[in-house]
């Protein structure tokens, strides 16, 4: 029902798709997979009608269309759920359903908003979302705005005649089991209506939602099988070119801690509503994971500690000193880094270059007079792009081009550029395929020897397992337990769980 032949797309100094053929059948769900930079996205974005392509047709039904707009593609049943999120934060859950599409509710100029909130009840009722359509979506989690969008898309149920093709990109990323097997229940539903394409790093997810699998690397097809000649392992080697290190972890790099110094010392910090009498402390040279479900208050005791909330009690001391002061700017000139879940919202600022957006903790070093100084911005992003392999054109380029694994590299090198030795990670591989994981991994064993703290929330269990010096269970804001996890020692899976759940 839907066909790419021969398609291509370049842009300034990248060619990013070449002669991809690629199709969807009735009720088909697709997985694409590949690193970050093979050229999904991309391909996504023509397929939604963001970007228009070089060469090569897209056809619907055999007939050859051309979208100038994702508006153009909805409108011939093409919707996407997008990994970064695309709702307005200080919009309500119904005006975020319908937006764009607000015609239907409105009579001489006024909206009929109790039309609006049934109808998107409806919407929401499809995904299992039981909450008030008025709600403002800035206050929901992560995973219930991620529903709201993919509610906001099968909205196209109701407006297109003919069948649907819907996008996931990264719909499970910080979705719970329970969520994600809802998640595929619904998908499979919806089959007798509409196809599927399912982006995901989840390797083993792609192959349990996936009917046939596509594998990209460096902007062209390397790979295509059907679900029963899939495993993990094959997609690994042919997504990166080679068979994955054994040593995933790098537990191998691990080394013990310096416990005669300390970085931070927590001691009974609450925050009403979040977590309460919280103790810990950071070393040189640890990793220190907070393990817990979604909502038992990690995330907060992460913002805490870097300035944006502040405790209601208790005292945060960093190298030595109180902190009497809780915010931002004073967090990092006390030498605290902060690498934020939603890296496209905090993390970067998409619009400014690789090299302006590594400089932005430490402009004054690189200006004179109030005039920065950009040659030397340049030569310290070119220095790590190097160290790092940053995959980007130039030190100029938009970071908001870059993949997300290359991001979340320029994230950690204007942290580490800047000379911060407190490591706050939160979620850092989100969405990020294997060979940028290992990066991640690597560099994360590298700041550990330069005698850097890392606290971290770790994307999986097994990730903060094979990663972590000493893990804290977090349940209902409250520290449940404290595991140490010396290479041969580490707690398993059902430990954690036991202390989470």
């Amino acid at each position: 029902m839907f066909e790419l032949r021969q398609v291509a797309k370049s842009f300034p100094g990248v060619r990013a798709l070449r002669g991809i053929d690629f199709h969807v059948g009735h009720g088909e769900i697709v997985g694409l997979v590949g690193e970050n930079g093979a050229g999904k996205s991309t391909l996504m974005k023509i397929i939604y009608g963001a970007y228009r392509p070089d060469e090569g047709e897209v056809l619907i039904h055999g007939e050859p269309v051309r979208f100038e707009s994702p508006r153009q593609a909805m409108e011939r049943g093409i919707g996407m759920v997008f990994q970064e999120q695309s709702t307005i934060s200080n919009l309500s859950v119904m005006e975020n359903i319908f937006l764009g599409f607000e015609k239907q509710f409105t009579r001489r100029g006024v909206i009929d908003w109790k039309a609006m909130a049934a109808a998107a009840r409806h919407q929401l009722a499809k995904v299992r979302l039981d909450i008030d359509p008025a709600t403002i979506t800035g206050t929901l989690s992560f995973a219930e705005r991620q529903l709201v969008e993919l509610a906001k898309v099968l909205t196209l149920e109701e407006r297109v005649d003919g069948d649907l093709v819907i996008l996931l990109d990264e719909p499970t990323s910080v979705l719970s089991k329970d969520e994600v097997q809802m998640l595929f229940a619904l998908v499979r539903d919806l089959r007798s209506r509409a196809s599927f394409i399912f982006v995901s790093h989840r390797l083993d997810e792609v192959i349990d939602i996936s009917d046939r699998i596509y594998v990209f690397k460096d902007g062209e097809v390397v790979g295509e099988m059907t679900k029963a000649e899939a495993d993990v392992e094959t997609i690994q080697h042919r997504m990166v070119g080679r068979d994955i290190n054994k040593e995933y972890y790098r537990e191998h790099l691990q080394k013990p801690y310096d416990d005669s110094r300390t970085l931070v010392e927590v001691e009974g910090l609450s925050r009403a509503g979040h977590y309460r009498n919280v103790s810990f402390t950071l070393h040189p040279g640890e990793v220190l994971t907070l393990v817990g479900t979604e909502g038992s208050g990690r995330e907060a005791i992460m913002r805490t500690l870097f300035g944006l909330e502040r405790p209601h009690l208790g005292h945060i001391t960093v190298k030595g000193k109180p902190v009497d002061r809780h915010s931002a700017p004073d967090s990092v000139a006390r030498g605290l880094a902060y690498v934020p879940r939603e890296r496209k919202i905090e993390g970067i600022v998409a619009g400014m270059s690789v090299s302006e957006n590594m400089t932005l903790p430490q402009l004054a070093r690189y200006s004179r007079g109030g005039v920065l100084k950009s040659a030397d911005e340049r030569r310290l992003a070119r220095d790590w792009i190097g160290t790092l392999s940053i995959k980007t054109p130039s030190e100029n380029a938009d970071c908001g081009n870059l993949s997300g694994g290359n991001q979340q590299k320029v994230v950690l090198a204007k942290w580490r550029s800047a000379g911060s030795d407190i490591i706050l990670l939160d979620h850092p591989t989100r969405g990020l395929d294997i060979g940028a994981k290992e990066d991640v991994y690597d560099m994360v064993r590298a700041m550990c020897a330069d005698g850097c703290g890392i606290v971290l929330i770790a994307d999986t269990l097994e990730e903060a397992i094979g990663l972590s010096h000493t893990i804290l269970v977090i349940k209902d804001g409250d520290v449940r337990k404290r595991f140490d996890c010396a290479p041969g020692s580490k707690p398993g899976l059902y430990d954690l769980v036991h202390h989470m759940v």
